[in-house]
C-alpha cells in the first residue's frame, strides 16, 4: 500500500455553518480531482503526530531514487562550475525547496519516476513560487498561459494554477510522463519541456535525413536547452556530495511539511493567517495562487498550512463566531470610471481600485467582476461562475473635446456698443471651414493675378500700335 503524506488532506471543512464557528467532517464537499488523490486525516479522531514516514531524512530517499546516468560532458561540467561558484545562491534555493520537496517526490514516487525530476524546479525557478519570467511563465514549474490551459490550471483574478503547489506539481509530472513517452528518454523529455515537443521533433527529422544520431546529445539545441538537462545533473551531483562543493542542504525530514485544508465557504486570507497563527510570508509562500483576500469556496480551493498549524487553525476556527469573510464580487454592466462604478454600488472608490488593482484614470468596462466589500445586501458567497470565469478589462477614457474660447465679460450699460460686439464669442471654425476660408484666399489671388496679366497684355499691344497710356499717376501728370 503505498502511503501519501506529501498533502495531508484535513477531512475538514469550511462547511455551509461554518460562520458560527460550527466545523463538520462529515458533510461532503466538492474537491478538485487532483486533491482527491491525497490522504486524509480526521482531527476529531486521529493525532496529526501519529503519522510516520519509513526513513527520517528525505535527502537520501531523493538519492536512492537517482536513477538518469550523469553523461560527464563538458557542459555538465560547466554547469556545476557555475552553481559551485554561488553557493549562497544555490543555499537560498535549498532553504526554499523545504516547504515543497517532499511533496514532489511524495509524487514523482508514485508514478514510478526518477527523483532527478524532483530536483526540475531548481532549474526552472529556483523554487521561487512567485517567479515570473519574461515570456510570462509562472511558479516553481514555470508554466507558460497557453500550457497552463492545455492542463486545466485556472487564471483568472481570484487565482492562477500554476503558481499552485499542488495542481502545477501535478499537471508538470503529466506533461512529463507525456513527453517521456513520446521521446522515450528523461533527457529527451526534458529538452521538451523546456524548449517544446514540437521543436525537438523538428530537431529529430533534420538529423535523420542528414543521418547522424537522434539522441539529446546530438541534436542541435539553443544554448538554454543545450545546458538545461546539464543543470539538472549538476544540482543532482550537490545532492550527492554537497560538502565537496560548499553547499549545506537543509535539515529535510521524511515528513510532511504541509497540510492541505479544504474550503467549504468563503474565507478571508487574513482571517486564515490569524486562526492559523503563522506569519503572513509563510501563508503566501505556500499559496501562492491566491490573488485576492478572499479564498472562494465554489472553487474547490484548499489552504496549505504548516504541518503543526492546522490543528491550532482548526481549534480557533471552531471559536470564532464572526463572518468568515468580508468580500463578495459582482459583474459591472456598463463602461465607466471607476469612480462612478464605487458610486453605482456603493463603496469607497479608492478600496475598489485597491482591491481590484485598478490605476487611476483608467476605466472598468462592461462585463469585468470586481471584488467589494460585503454589506448587508450581498451577504452570499462568490458563485461558482464568477470564481471559475471572473475576468477584468480595463481602458483608458476616450480623449476630452477641445476647450471652448475664453469669453471676456461685456462693459455694463455697453449694449449695442463695439465694445460689446467685439467681447462676443466667435466658435472656432471647423477645418472644414478654415479650408474653404483658403480656397476663396487663394481664388481671390489667382484672380488678381489673371487681372494683371490682362492689364499688362493690353498696355503691351497700345505700346505697339504708339497709343500706350500712362500706368500711374506720376506719368499722367507729365503727360498733361
Amino acid at each position: 500500500m503505498r502511503l501519501v503524506y506529501a498533502a495531508i488532506l484535513i477531512a475538514a471543512f469550511l462547511s455551509g455553518c461554518a460562520s458560527t464557528g460550527d466545523w463538520s467532517s462529515d458533510t461532503p464537499t466538492k474537491t478538485n480531482p487532483r486533491a482527491s488523490k491525497a490522504a486524509r486525516v480526521n482531527l476529531k479522531k486521529q493525532s496529526v503526530s501519529t503519522i510516520y514516514a519509513p526513513s527520517s531524512n528525505l535527502w537520501i530517499r531523493i538519492r536512492d531514487g537517482f536513477e538518469m546516468e550523469p553523461s560527464n560532458s563538458p557542459w555538465e561540467g560547466e554547469q556545476l562550475r557555475l552553481l559551485t561558484a554561488k553557493p549562497e545562491y544555490v543555499n537560498r534555493s535549498m532553504a526554499r525547496s523545504s516547504r515543497y520537496l517532499f511533496y514532489i517526490v511524495q509524487e514523482v514516487n508514485a508514478r514510478g519516476m526518477p527523483t532527478e525530476i524532483a530536483l526540475l524546479p531548481f532549474v526552472e525557478s529556483a523554487f521561487n513560487p512567485q517567479a515570473k519570467s519574461g515570456a510570462k511563465a509562472m511558479g516553481i514549474w514555470q508554466f507558460m498561459p497557453a500550457t497552463g490551459k492545455d492542463f486545466q490550471l485556472t487564471q483568472n483574478i481570484f487565482r492562477d494554477e500554476r503558481r499552485d503547489v499542488l495542481q502545477s506539481t501535478d499537471a508538470a509530472l503529466d506533461y512529463l510522463q507525456r513527453l517521456h513517452d513520446q521521446f522515450g528518454t528523461w533527457e529527451l523529455a526534458l529538452a521538451a519541456y523546456n524548449w517544446g515537443a514540437g521543436n525537438i521533433a523538428k530537431a529529430q527529422k533534420k538529423n535523420l535525413a542528414a543521418g547522424l544520431p537522434t539522441d539529446y546529445e546530438s541534436l542541435q539545441l539553443p544554448k538554454e536547452t543545450r545546458n538545461y538537462v546539464p543543470k539538472l545533473m549538476a544540482y543532482r551531483q550537490i545532492v550527492l556530495d554537497p560538502g565537496a562543493y560548499g553547499v549545506t542542504l537543509p535539515d529535510l525530514e521524511n515528513h510532511p511539511y504541509f497540510v492541505a485544508v479544504d474550503v467549504g465557504s468563503d474565507i478571508d486570507v487574513a482571517l486564515v493567517i490569524k486562526l492559523a497563527e503563522i506569519p503572513a510570508e509563510e501563508f503566501h509562500v505556500l499559496n501562492p495562487s491566491f490573488n485576492k483576500p478572499v479564498i472562494l469556496s465554489a472553487a474547490g480551493q484548499q489552504i496549505l498550512l504548516p504541518f503543526g498549524h492546522a490543528e491550532i487553525f482548526q481549534e480557533n476556527l471552531k471559536n470564532y463566531s464572526k463572518p468568515l469573510s468580508s468580500w463578495t464580487a459582482v459583474q459591472v454592466g456598463k463602461t465607466e470610471s471607476a469612480d462612478q462604478t464605487a458610486k453605482t454600488l456603493g463603496v469607497d472608490p479608492d478600496v475598489l481600485r485597491d482591491v481590484n488593482g485598478i490605476p487611476k484614470g483608467m476605466r472598468i468596462k462592461a462585463g469585468s467582476t470586481v471584488i467589494i466589500p460585503r454589506n448587508s445586501r450581498r451577504l452570499g458567497d462568490i458563485s461558482a461562475n464568477l470564481a471559475d470565469n471572473a475576468s477584468l478589462s480595463l481602458e483608458k477614457p476616450p480623449p476630452p473635446p477641445p476647450p471652448l474660447p475664453k469669453c471676456s465679460k461685456p462693459t455694463k450699460g455697453a449694449k449695442g456698443s463695439k465694445a460689446a460686439k467685439d467681447s462676443k464669442c466667435t466658435p472656432p471654425k471647423s477645418d472644414k471651414d478654415a479650408s474653404k476660408v483658403a480656397s476663396k484666399g487663394n481664388s481671390s489671388v489667382k484672380t488678381a493675378s489673371t487681372q494683371h496679366k490682362s492689364e499688362s497684355t493690353v498696355v503691351a499691344k497700345s505700346a505697339k500700335n504708339g497709343n500706350a497710356k500712362p500706368s500711374t499717376k506720376k506719368e499722367a501728370s507729365k503727360t498733361q
